[in-house]
């Protein structure tokens, strides 16, 4: 375990590798699970601020099922989450399938079309990191957790090209934590777990 400031994070995020491969796993993560995206209290507001910015890469299906469930909905086990098309185990409202059936996020496209300035939410940026905060606030969790099967195509990516996990989702890292707190887990990482050849 390596601990950065208040954060405990997993060994695997320095010694494992991975780089997404979107064109074997077909971004499978917004529609894998067991409940919507995991959403931070903080951006609650912004989903309901920012979705008329993004309406119109929503498919109708998914327009009609946020209008009747909402912009977010509370689970029992995960909290505050994105809505799901049907049950809790199909695809995120927000994503939508491109002409290659790579699901793509309604959020994330409307940030490189420079409509908005939020990329999407963190625990989707962060996978396949899973980060939790204490019971108590006092510290965060960072796992490393990717999907047996379906991310076994961005351990393999990974590896081929000696990625860490942590040098692979630096901007999210960045993006929660800040610059000097990537500084830290780089180092740590480096010390401890030179990378493998």
């Amino acid at each position: 375990m390596i601990a950065v400031d208040n954060v405990l994070i997993s060994d695997d995020i320095a010694k494992e590798q991975f780089v997404c491969d979107l064109s074997k796993c077909k971004g499978g993560c917004c529609e894998e699970g067991d409940a919507g995206a995991p959403l931070e209290e903080a951006e609650l507001d912004l989903m309901v601020e920012l979705y008329p910015k993004i309406v119109s890469y929503l498919t109708p299906e998914a327009i009609k099922e946020i209008e009747k469930k909402g912009k977010y909905v509370y689970h029992k086990e995960f909290g505050w989450v994105t809505p799901t098309l049907g049950n809790d185990n199909e695809i995120c409202v927000y994503g939508t399938r491109d002409e290659q059936g790579i699901i793509k996020c309604a959020f994330e496209q409307a940030y490189y079309d420079g409509k908005i300035g939020w990329k999407k939410p963190i625990s989707c940026h962060f996978f396949p990191i899973i980060q939790k905060s204490g019971r108590d606030g006092d510290y965060d969790r960072m796992n490393y957790e990717p999907r047996e099967v379906l991310c076994k195509p961005a351990c393999s990516f990974g590896k081929k090209l000696k990625v860490p996990v942590y040098q692979f989702l630096k901007e999210p890292i960045i993006r929660k934590y800040g610059e000097a707190f990537y500084e830290a887990l780089e180092k740590v990482a480096k010390d401890n777990f030179p990378p493998k050849t």
